[in-house]
């Protein structure tokens, strides 16, 4: 039996849609200034010349 697609939720009233997402409040992200990143050297910058199948 295959699952039923999920719901879409469309935005109708932006005005209103809008006006909640102020008085939700503000976002914060809070960074170390301590912390680094680890990532591993992928070699030179941009995209690779060739794509895998």
């Amino acid at each position: 039996m295959t699952q039923p697609e999920p719901a879409r939720y469309r935005t109708t009233n932006w005005k209103s849609y809008n006006a909640a997402l102020k008085r939700r409040g503000s976002l914060l992200v809070w960074l170390d200034k301590d912390m680094t990143w680890l990532a591993p050297k992928a070699g030179k910058p941009g995209r690779p010349p060739v794509f895998s199948e």
